[in-house]
């Protein structure tokens, strides 16, 4: 039985761009807090959509709260930097003594990656941060990572850190975000695709870079928008066929073409989630079906988050 999502620590939602993110992020978001996980929302320097998702204000560079039990935060790198420094820190007066030194601000500036690990450190810093009872602040830390390529750069960056960051402070945490992310337990990539020959393509070499090249767990494969079937094989052929019989222009010829192309669409998907299942037949998945609505609110993210609260 596969541990639910709820029950890491972290998780980093990533996909080709497109393919739905943030609404699978909110939806598995949205299920962990029903089921009373503490949960942080943080996407990373994003055209914010997750306010309008979840039909609450604007969300911004501070965490805030949108719903019960979830905190959402839109980091960007600069204030993503100040805001971790200080956290890390535990101190302004020593902040201001490392951060806004020059010679330090330069060997930050200069550091390969510095403005993804400003807002990947200060995701990994509250998955750390305790209340003062204890317990933690958040007992989920979901990251909306950009798409694919910026997404796999995102995650090299501590390696990066600890190969060319001097002994301290700096190569202290990533060693520590390395550590966590590397723990099938705690932590996973949740890989977000469609049921399409590209999405496809790219869903299966981001697989193989983020288990062999950076070693990290795979949690979940989230296919997103499926159809509902509605013709057999042989029905599609019946349907290629009538599309091929009437002339243009006759009346029901629109509807045969629509059909004929409906069936090439189901034909697709099906071979795309057979290519799926038979190359990461170890990894779990979840279907999440097309929504015809004419708007996509909180509604429509309760109705996804179903699969992810069982």
């Amino acid at each position: 039985m596969p541990r639910p999502l709820r029950d890491h620590r972290f998780l980093f939602v990533v996909g080709k761009g497109g393919v739905g993110k943030t609404t699978v992020g909110a939806a598995i978001a949205v299920a962990a807090a029903k089921k009373g996980k503490r949960v942080l929302f943080a996407m990373t320097n994003a055209k914010e959509r997750l306010s309008y998702l979840l039909e609450v204000p604007p969300i911004g560079t501070d965490n805030v709260q949108t719903i019960a039990n979830l905190d959402a935060v839109n980091m960007t790198p600069a204030t993503a930097l100040a805001e971790y420094g200080l956290m890390v820190l535990r101190s302004r007066t020593l902040y201001r003594a490392v951060f806004e030194n020059e010679i330090v601000g330069g060997l930050l500036r200069g550091t390969p990656g510095m403005e993804a690990w400003s807002m990947l450190g200060k995701a990994y810093f509250h998955t750390q941060q305790t209340l003062p009872d204890g317990r933690p602040r958040y007992d989920l830390v979901i990251v909306d990572a950009p798409a694919t390529g910026h997404g796999l750069e995102m995650l090299r960056v501590p390696r990066v850190i600890m190969d060319v960051a001097p002994p301290g402070l700096l190569r202290r945490e990533a060693e520590g975000a390395v550590d966590l992310f590397r723990d099938p337990v705690r932590s996973g990539v949740v890989i977000v695709t469609l049921a399409e020959d590209m999405p496809v393509n790219e869903s299966l070499e981001l697989h193989t870079a983020v288990t062999t090249e950076l070693q990290l767990p795979v949690a979940h494969l989230v296919v997103n928008q499926v159809l509902p079937r509605l013709f057999s094989p042989k029905e599609r052929e019946d349907v290629y066929a009538l599309a091929d019989k009437i002339a243009p222009g006759a009346p029901l010829h629109g509807l045969a073409v629509a059909g004929r192309t409906r069936g090439m669409r189901e034909t697709i998907q099906e071979q795309s989630l057979a290519r799926l299942a038979s190359a990461l037949p170890n990894v779990p998945r979840t279907t999440l079906p097309m929504l015809f609505t004419p708007e996509f609110r909180r509604a429509q993210i309760e109705a996804l988050s179903e699969p992810f609260a069982a």
